[in-house]
This record gives structure tokens, C-alpha cells and sequence, in this order.
């Protein structure tokens, strides 16, 4: 909704080459309350003064000596970013009409003015001049808040990423197939999600989690071991949760972990390692 106060502040220019036209439409807008009305009398004149003043209606004469308004409306063709060129003709040649809408003017009025129509048809195309343009403001503040949006979120997934590197010894994600898409640390051998597979797991540990993970329930500091080579046990603390699209679809798992074997042997080798790991918050 354009505010009567942005339509009667509306920049306009009048061009012709009579004085007495130029005065009459002058009167007309000011009698209208128009305060923003230009006008010159030189066609040469007026795609300098559009590239300075960017006017929301440009009331054109079409027949001028020297540069005819076809010839003018070419050339502001070339000053509007949006092709949009607001130029309202005035003619007295009603074949003239259809060329000048061709030519890119998006209404005329003709000669001898009927004021009532010339008033009503300034309006009209000035609405749907200030119209466009609040809607080309609208859509690049929408672009630059999506812009903006889009910055932040990466910051915010870098600084994640950042702390997961920094508070775990290894984070991973996979796809809804199982694929490793995205992994920090040694992810393949403590997990043993894609395929990597050292051995001497804890059997019944080891089908624990990956139930918990096929039936895609959140994990939190499960703990889990394997007997290295040299028969010494490694306890593993591990936590994930499955992710979901907008549309509640299933698309992978994202997880961190830590090697607490230093903390079991810490506690000693126990049934109560588990419950020990998983409150010891700053060891």
C-alpha cells in the first residue's frame, strides 16, 4: 500500500517543447498537491537528468524538434537498472500511441488534455511506479537477510565444529545409508561405522550400539571396549543422535567420542567404569 504522502512526493519531470504546455501541467499537479514537479523544455536534457534524479514519472512530448520522445525513450532505456521506464506520453497522434508503448512507455495521454484523465492516469501509473520499487527494496532486503542468514548459520556450524574438535577426540556424520560424510579424528577404527573393523570387540557392547544406531535412537556417553593385540582393553565413550530433514525424513547419524581408557585404568578396571566415565566431567 503506497501512503498518500510518498504519492504526492513522487519525483516527476515534464518534457516539452512548449512553454504553455509545460505551465499547464505544472498547474495541474500543483492544484493536485504534487510537490516534486521538474520540467524541461530540451529532450536532449532529460536521460541526464533521469541518470541523476532516477524520477518515478516522466511526462513526455512526443513530438519535439531535434530529439524526438521515441528517440528520448530509447536512450532512457538505457539509465533504468531495472528496465522499468516510467514514462507516461503525451501526443496529439493516436497512431503515435501504439509505437510508444512498444517503445517502452507504459501509458499516454492525449492532446487536448482532458485534466480529469491526465490527473487519474498520473496516479494510477504512479501507485504502480512506487509499487515496483518498494517491491525491489522488499526483495533486496530479502536477499541480503538471506545473505546474512546464511553467514551466521556457517559461523555458528564452523564454531560447532570448532568445539567438537576441541571437547572430543573424534566426531563423525554419516548418510541415512550408513556413509561417512563428514568425520574429525580416528572415527573409523574407535567406531567401526564404516567398515573399518580392528577387532577384539566386546561382542555384546559392540551389538548394543549398533542397534541403538539401526534403530535410530540417541546415544548418550555409551561406553564400549575392545581387547587390542598385545591383550591390554581399550574403553571407548561414544554419543550420537540421528538427524532429520524439514520433512521429518531420516537422513544420517552425527556423533562425538573420546578414548576414556586412561580414566578406567584411573578408576581401575571395574563394573563401575561405565558409571564412572560417564559423570567424570573433568578428567
Amino acid at each position: 500500500m503506497i501512503e498518500p504522502a510518498d504519492m504526492l512526493g513522487a519525483q516527476i519531470l515534464i518534457v516539452d517543447d512548449q512553454e504553455a504546455n509545460v505551465m499547464l501541467l505544472e498547474q495541474m499537479l500543483a492544484n493536485a498537491g504534487y510537490t516534486n514537479v521538474h520540467s524541461t523544455m530540451d529532450p536532449f536534457a532529460v536521460s541526464g537528468l533521469h541518470r541523476e534524479h532516477h524520477y518515478d514519472l516522466i511526462l513526455l512530448d512526443l513530438q519535439m524538434p531535434g530529439m524526438d520522445g521515441f528517440a528520448v525513450l530509447a536512450a532512457l532505456h538505457d539509465i533504468e537498472p531495472d528496465d522499468y521506464v516510467p514514462v507516461l506520453v503525451v501526443t496529439a497522434q493516436p497512431n503515435h500511441k501504439l509505437r510508444a508503448l512498444q517503445a517502452g512507455a507504459k501509458d499516454f495521454i492525449g492532446k487536448p488534455f482532458d485534466l480529469l484523465e491526465v490527473e487519474t492516469r498520473i496516479r494510477n501509473m504512479l501507485e504502480v511506479r512506487l509499487l515496483h520499487r518498494k517491491l525491489r527494496r522488499y526483495n533486496q532486503q530479502l536477499e541480503f537477510t538471506v545473505l546474512e542468514r546464511t553467514a551466521q548459520l556457517r559461523a555458528s556450524e564452523a564454531r560447532f565444529q570448532r568445539f567438537a574438535e576441541l571437547s572430543t577426540d573424534w566426531y563423525w556424520e554419516q548418510d541415512a545409508d550408513g556413509r561417512m560424510v563428514n568425520c574429525h579424528g580416528p572415527v573409523a577404527d574407535m567406531v567401526g561405522i564404516s567398515g573399518s573393523d580392528s577387532g577384539g570387540w566386546n561382542v555384546t557392547e559392540r551389538a548394543e550400539l549398533e542397534a541403538n544406531i539401526a534403530d535410530r535412537k540417541p546415544f548418550l556417553d555409551f561406553i564400549y571396549s575392545r581387547t587390542d593385540a598385545d591383550g591390554a582393553i581399550a574403553y571407548l565413550q561414544v554419543s550420537g543422535e540421528p538427524m532429520f530433514d524439514n520433512a521429518s525424513r531420516f537422513i544420517g547419524y552425527r556423533g562425538v567420542g573420546r578414548d576414556v581408557t586412561a580414566m578406567a585404568r584411573h578408576f581401575g578396571v571395574s563394573a563401575d567404569i561405565r558409571t564412572q566415565a560417564q559423570h567424570s566431567q573433568d578428567f
